[in-house]
């Protein structure tokens, strides 16, 4: 009795380990990179130019702007990256 008990409780596990959303959405679902860490830079008279540039978004940057003498503005690398492109 108890030789069935151990195969029933470990045969739960594997039947319940396959058949969980987490193996299977790994499986289905493609990888997602994450966000570009340095699109905008917090800028102003502490942080110089160009500046902070840790923000994956404009929202973000502006939240940790308020309250300061500070403004967010597009890294340079970004800004001038497109026009460098046409040139050559």
């Amino acid at each position: 009795m108890r030789y069935l008990l151990v195969i029933g409780v470990l045969a739960l596990r594997i039947f319940v380990g396959f058949g969980s959303r987490s193996s299977a959405a790994s499986r289905v679902h493609p990888y997602i990179p994450p966000a570009r860490q340095d699109v905008y830079c917090l800028q102003g008279r502490t942080w110089g130019y160009p500046g902070n540039c840790q923000f994956s978004t404009y929202s973000q940057c502006m939240a940790t702007a308020s309250g300061t003498y500070a403004y967010c503005g597009i890294n340079p690398i970004y800004a001038f990256e497109r026009q460098g492109r046409q040139l050559r």
